[in-house]
């Protein structure tokens, strides 16, 4: 029974609000442990990752398991830090156009986002993120998905990548 909760490291006892877990027992039906676990599919074509179904995390800011519902922008850009806990910084580069030089600037915005723990997420990952209502002061976005790094060699908060 231990391994279908949580780990407990909060003040606060951690469970999913969808699940009840005081369920009676039934004597002499042991079919096999089902765990309880809630998960959803965001839609927009997402897929749910298998860590969200099937992990042991608690997380209510999760647009997989928890009360988050994604709608309005679906952005992508390189991740710059990952030093807040379930948080990241997301940089997003874009050209500006001078019309009195006819020519282009480089310009870019740092967007913080949520990061649930299904996503295992490193500095110059590229991830996909989607908005949602304001789950902090600053903190406006969910992460939906990673893709991985290919050269973690190069300096990731000086390099100028478009998509």
């Amino acid at each position: 029974m231990a391994e279908l909760h949580a780990e407990q490291n909060e003040k606060a006892y951690q469970k999913q609000e969808c699940v009840f877990i005081g369920a009676r027992r039934v004597l002499g039906k042991s079919k096999g442990k089902k765990a309880l676990r809630f998960s959803k599919n965001v839609g927009l074509g997402f897929k749910t990752p298998a860590t969200a179904s099937g992990g042991v995390y608690i997380d209510r800011k999760c647009p997989f398991t928890g009360n988050v519902s994604i709608r309005g922008r679906i952005l992508k850009g390189i991740v710059v830090s990952h030093k807040m806990r379930r948080t990241i910084v997301v940089r997003r580069d874009y050209l500006h156009y001078i019309k009195k030089y006819k020519r282009f600037e480089k310009r870019h915005r740092n967007i913080v986002a949520h990061c649930s723990p299904c996503f295992d997420v490193g500095e110059g990952d590229v991830v996909t993120i989607g908005q949602c209502r304001p789950l902090a002061k600053t903190v406006r976005f969910n992460v939906l998905e990673v893709e991985k790094a290919v050269n973690t060699a190069l300096n990731v908060k000086k390099q100028f990548r478009m998509f």
